[in-house]
């Protein structure tokens, strides 16, 4: 119970209170910045004379829920102005109504990683513009060995994340 308190008053502490929320909008970066620990400590004070709404010196379970509630208000709120915002911007008729086209014109452009050239040059060892059979062969099963990293001629679901990952 006790860790439970501490992470929704952490939570609490780290949100910011409703004037500042009034000033941001959905577009603006949230990243995380430097705070120095007076202005910590001045943070927690704010939040706990917020929660502490009978001002009593303490946080009750009521007082806790309350919070609680506060928080789940300001993040559904904060998604539906999302929502909404993204809804206009996708409904380019403005009729309130989203068709399967300007859905579909919201999916983002797809690009190859690389360009032909940089592909034929990594896969053409001997570089004379074409790729043969052993040439695509000994790359691909390069690729395979290299992945194989205990070389028993099974590539596992772990050997197969730790080769994506690098």
């Amino acid at each position: 119970m006790a860790r439970r308190v501490f992470v929704l008053f952490a939570a609490a502490m780290s949100l910011p209170g409703p004037p500042a929320l009034a000033q941001k909008t959905p577009a603006q970066p949230q990243g995380p910045q430097a705070v120095t620990r007076n202005t910590y400590a001045g943070t927690i004070q704010t939040n706990f004379a917020r929660m502490d709404s009978n001002h009593d010196g303490t946080i009750t379970k009521a007082e806790l829920g309350a919070e609680q509630q506060r928080e789940l208000d300001l993040v559904k709120s904060r998604l539906t102005q999302q929502m909404l915002a993204k809804f206009k911007q996708l409904d380019t008729n403005k009729d309130g109504q989203l068709t399967f086209q300007e859905f579909a014109a919201a999916t983002p452009p797809l690009k190859a990683a690389e360009t032909t050239d940089e592909m034929l040059q990594s896969l053409d060892p001997n570089h004379d513009g074409k790729i043969t059979l052993a040439e695509f062969r000994a790359i691909q099963l390069g690729r395979f060995d290299k992945a194989d990293t205990n070389h028993d001629g099974t590539v596992t679901a772990a050997e197969a994340r730790a080769a994506q990952q690098k």
